[in-house]
């Protein structure tokens, strides 16, 4: 086993997180959940939401996800999700036009609307407003 708890982020766009931590706390299905040093081995979802990443020096850092999944074997913490951004490098005002977008589309009358895609899109821009205030 590893002496150390490590968590690595990964979107399609490549690594945002690849460091040594003492906890993270993740966005699960069926609620948040954390994971410190020596946690059991597990498989689950990630949802859109917030992770909380405790450092080895106190320091705290905040990341907007979206969905996807992590495992956690090993002392080794591998999240895989669609997106991620640290708190301090949301683009607040970015955020804020795909908020009104999906709610326009939401609001609309038209048949050609996809309702999933508009509330997940929501969803997605008002975590990143709600996280992008932890910076």
């Amino acid at each position: 086993m590893a002496s150390e708890l490590n968590l690595e982020i990964v979107t399609p766009f490549g690594k945002l997180v690849n460091e040594s931590i003492t906890s993270c706390t993740l966005p699960g299905a069926s609620g948040q959940f954390q994971v410190l040093k020596d946690h059991a081995a597990i498989i689950s979802t990630v949802t859109v939401g917030l992770v909380k990443i405790e450092y080895m020096d106190a320091k705290s850092a905040y990341v907007a996800v979206s969905s996807g999944f992590c495992e956690v074997k090993d002392n080794q913490v591998e999240v895989i999700v669609e997106s991620a951004e640290f708190a301090d490098s949301i683009d607040v005002q970015r955020a804020e036009s795909a908020k009104n977008r999906a709610e326009e589309r939401l609001s609309s009358d038209s048949t050609d609307v996809d309702v999933d895609r508009a509330k997940l899109a929501l969803m997605r821009a008002l975590n990143r407003i709600k996280v992008s205030d932890l910076k």
